[in-house]
């Protein structure tokens, strides 16, 4: 079983996101999946090419560098992508990803 098996909702893991997107920090959005599930975890990717929109959560976090999580930028990835745990999110921080995720989407 691969590591990404083992994500958690609000986790930062390191990523291969193949050779444009390099490999990058995300967010673990998605709930663990059941065995019969497909091997996919949705994420959010953290970005230091910040532009300052308001679908960018700019959160100071010790274990990544001085940028952003894109909330415009949401995707799965196959658990055989994860390379390594780099942290988790405090609850308020995952709930300020959230919010700006429901105001992107329209959940509100």
């Amino acid at each position: 079983m691969s590591a990404g098996a083992y994500a958690r909702r609000g986790e930062v893991w390191l990523i291969d996101l193949g050779y444009a997107a390099k490999t990058r920090p995300c967010l673990v959005l998605s709930i663990e999946a059941e065995d019969t599930d497909r091997a996919l975890t949705t994420v959010v990717l953290h970005t230091t090419s910040v532009r300052g929109t308001r679908f960018e959560v700019n959160l100071k976090i010790r274990f990544l560098k001085e940028g952003a999580f894109d909330t415009q930028n949401i995707l799965s990835v196959s658990h055989a992508k994860f390379i390594r745990k780099l942290g988790s999110l405090t609850d308020e921080q995952m709930q300020q990803v959230e919010d700006a995720i429901k105001f992107w989407l329209d959940l509100l």
